[in-house]
């Protein structure tokens, strides 16, 4: 290897490398390499090219470039444009920079030029044949190489060039490149091309193992891809929606367009991406989608246009409903108030009463005279508070509560939403149900009700709500003061009466088929069909009965070809049997110990006759006839109470020591209890220790002290009703009930003569007939 050195032009290269036998186009634009090339055309043509070690620098230094580079020819030069050169140049050999000798213009060094010699020996050779193989193996594994180069390469019998064109051809950087340019001895030079090929060879083993997984997941995508693509043509072909990805966008279309608040459309936009990624055989997959469906299916700002004529409506509930006038006024009022605000909060009204009275067939009329949907729940043994609130959607099988399943039901967000039997609702471990309608009844709060399964605040100030109850005394107060209590006693005969012409008869025949010709029902035989089979104050019963005469009356025409059947009072027990009740009726003459008192049942009002016995004993006192305790402390204060006036009610001071008294309630198997027993128990007593008779026609109600004092009671209404029902013409009842006298019917208390009794003193006066004892 001989070695001559020259003084020649430096031109640095940035991220550009050339070998000797190596011809490249380059573009020059710097300064100081415009100048290097200039100078070197106006000589001989041949410039020293070098590599740059950090090829972003603008400007380098001495020490910025490599020593070891390539001299070579310059064999065509054009000016751009651009003002840049591009050159052609020819790499020659090898020469390493010993001294800079110019650096202002351009770079300008003592080169020492190095001439390789090539051995031949066996080493060599073995080391080019590997470097062949290797570099056959990297054409192979690389696509950036061609194979004819590998042809051209093969024909290259020295090894130094041999290494320098395979180095040439590789994707190298800078530096890797730099280490085969350094290198001067010929075998080194392969050694180290060696090392770079096998451990590019094993990077594109990785690449190529990297790739074809790739692949094969490209190929599983593709596959997928192509088949959705054949199944949504197959289903486009036969009219069906487009799987999932139309599901998804026809669920998108009904929440953008069902107008739900923004909080809540949020939500369900939210939850249907949710769906969207989730795989539809996913369990959550069906949970997710059932809740968008409860989303889309709930009314959020469809309302019915409500129908705001007092008149009309007056109209309607005439026709539905006979009586009832204290729970129409109320209806009648909520639409006056509406027509003239258009803002007032739905009412929350409570109809309570005994069955049968038509509360829930009247909250029906209501919604039809409003021109409301209709919704009815059941509350009738509901102990579960999820029952109310709906279960969490985290549980198998979760649902909303009634109230959300009743708004879904309704279709709009103000109907009149019936909530039944509110009072036969019961608590347990699983929470209480009426501490949860709390909210659902408030005015306050129930715009922003909260279902445990939709999560998220739901309007229901919109609806007009309604309940039902029995007994009063049952529903919790705080539930109880939330709602506005309208009492519906009971009907009267005549009302009963006009029902059964009115209502009943022709719903039943129309029932049975049969036209109003074939069957008619004398008045006579409807009142005794209400006095004699049965006792209620609705009319439930009484239908059950003219359906049994429908029946009858359809089978007599059937079998005996009679064209009509006309049922009278003298009759009727043909068809219905013996009288199932005797009702309460007045003594046919005073009785000595024995007094009507008026009672409130379930079933409506009753009249209740209470006898006292007296005979010798050691003064005990003895109470029968399936008697609560509050009946029971009732005859003890009126037992106390007649010891204590005995003197000025004429009567024995040591009768209890002499006598046992037995107080009894007939009817011993129906249970009794109640506050209003009082006086009733009081006057027995003393009309059974005195001798005097009670007036046969006298009815009394009210509660007893110690001191005699009468105390109000409840059901006043409902009582006079069974009293007119039963025959009585006086009332005895507590001065205090006065106020409840107006919600007596007017055909009952023409027949009645109402006395109103703040003391016993006056209760004896009135009842006992003092002009005769027997």
């Amino acid at each position: 290897m001989s070695k001559q050195e020259i003084r020649i032009p430096i031109l640095p290269l940035r991220g550009l490398l050339v070998y000797p036998s190596m011809v490249i186009h380059l573009d020059v634009g710097r300064e100081k390499s415009v100048q290097a090339l200039e100078s070197v055309m106006l000589g001989d043509q041949f410039i020293f090219l070098t590599a740059q070690k950090e090829s972003a620098l603008e400007q380098p230094e001495e020490t910025d470039i490599y020593k070891m580079g390539t001299y070579a020819k310059v064999k065509q030069m054009l000016k751009l444009p651009n003002g840049t050169i591009r050159v052609l140049v020819e790499g020659i050999q090898r020469g390493r920079i010993t001294n800079f000798t110019e650096t202002e213009q351009y770079f300008e060094a003592d080169v020492e030029l190095i001439e390789e010699h090539a051995s031949k020996d066996a080493e060599e050779e073995a080391l080019m044949r590997t470097v062949l193989d290797l570099f056959e193996q990297y054409i192979k594994l690389s696509n950036k190489v061609s194979a004819e180069t590998l042809a051209s390469v093969q024909d290259v019998e020295e090894p130094g060039r041999l290494a320098d064109v395979i180095a040439s051809h590789l994707t190298l950087k800078v530096q890797e490149k730099q280490q085969i340019l350094d290198a001067e001895n010929v075998k080194e030079r392969l050694n180290v091309l060696i090392q770079i090929l096998n451990n590019e060879k094993k990077i594109l083993d990785i690449e190529k193992k990297i790739g074809q997984r790739v692949k094969r997941s490209m190929e599983k995508t593709q596959k997928e891809y192509y088949l959705r693509e054949q199944m949504k043509a197959i289903q486009k072909e036969l009219g069906e929606k487009e799987g999932k990805a139309g599901e998804v966008a026809d669920l998108r279309e009904k929440i953008e367009s069902i107008g739900m608040p923004e909080h809540m459309k949020e939500t369900a936009l939210k939850e249907l991406e949710r769906y969207e990624k989730i795989p539809s055989s996913s369990a959550e997959s069906g949970v997710v989608r059932n809740y968008l469906d409860w989303l889309i299916q709930l009314p959020w700002t469809k309302a019915t246009e409500d129908r705001l004529d007092v008149q009309y409506t007056e109209e309607v509930l005439n026709e539905d409903h006979y009586g009832l006038t204290k729970v129409k006024e109320r209806v009648l009022e909520y639409i006056a108030v509406q027509q003239l605000s258009k803002s007032l909060q739905g009412p929350i009204l409570c109809l309570a009463g005994p069955p049968g009275v038509g509360k829930t067939s009247l909250a029906r009329s209501i919604a039809k005279a409003l021109n409301r949907n209709f919704v009815r729940i059941s509350l009738g043994g509901v102990r579960d508070e999820a029952e109310i609130r709906g279960h969490r959607r985290t549980y198998v099988g979760a649902m909303p509560g009634r109230i959300i399943q009743g708004m879904k039901k309704a279709g709009t967000i103000n109907p009149v939403f019936l909530l039944d039997e509110i009072d036969k609702m019961a608590n347990d471990f699983r929470g209480d149900p009426s501490a949860a309608l709390l909210e659902v009844l408030d005015p306050e709060q129930n715009s922003t009700f909260s279902d445990h399964f939709i999560e998220e605040p739901y309007d229901l100030s919109n609806v007009m709500f309604i309940t039902t109850a029995n007994n009063i005394g049952a529903v919790p107060g705080p539930l109880l003061d939330r709602m506005e209590v309208i009492s519906i006693a009971g009907y009267t005969e005549v009302e009963k009466t006009y029902i059964a012409k009115d209502h009943l008869i022709p719903r039943q025949l129309e029932k049975h088929g049969m036209e109003k010709k074939m069957l008619q029902i004398r008045e006579g035989s409807i009142v005794k069909l209400i006095r004699q089979y049965t006792r209620e104050a609705g009319v439930r019963n009484l239908e059950r009965q003219i359906a049994s005469l429908c029946r009858k009356a359809a089978k007599q025409i059937i079998t005996t070809g009679k064209k009509k059947v006309i049922i009278t009072e003298n009759n009727l027990e043909e068809f219905l049997g013996k009288p199932i009740f005797r009702y309460g009726q007045a003594e046919e003459e005073d009785q000595v110990g024995s007094a009507t008192g008026l009672a409130y049942t379930p079933s409506g009002g009753d009249t209740l006759s209470i006898e006292v016995s007296i005979y010798p004993g050691k003064g005990k006192l003895i109470l029968t006839g399936s008697l609560g305790d509050v009946m029971k402390e009732s005859a003890q204060a009126a037992f106390s109470y007649i010891r204590s006036r005995a003197e000025q009610l004429k009567i024995d001071a040591d009768f209890h020591d002499k006598n046992d008294i037995h107080i009894h309630v007939p009817e011993g198997a129906t249970p009794k209890d109640g506050p209003s027993a009082g006086i009733t128990i009081a006057t027995s007593i003393v009309s059974a220790l005195t001798g005097i008779p009670v007036k046969k026609e006298v009815g009394m109600t009210g509660e007893i002290t110690l001191r005699g004092r009468v105390l109000p009671i409840g059901g006043l209404k409902e009582k006079s009703l069974s009293a007119h029902r039963a025959g009585l013409t006086t009332i005895l009842f507590p001065k205090d009930n006065e106020k409840d006298l107006d919600d007596i019917p007017e055909s009952v208390r023409k027949d009645l003569t109402f006395i109103p009794v703040s003391h016993l003193d006056e209760v004896l006066q009135y009842a006992l007939n003092r002009g005769e004892k027997q």
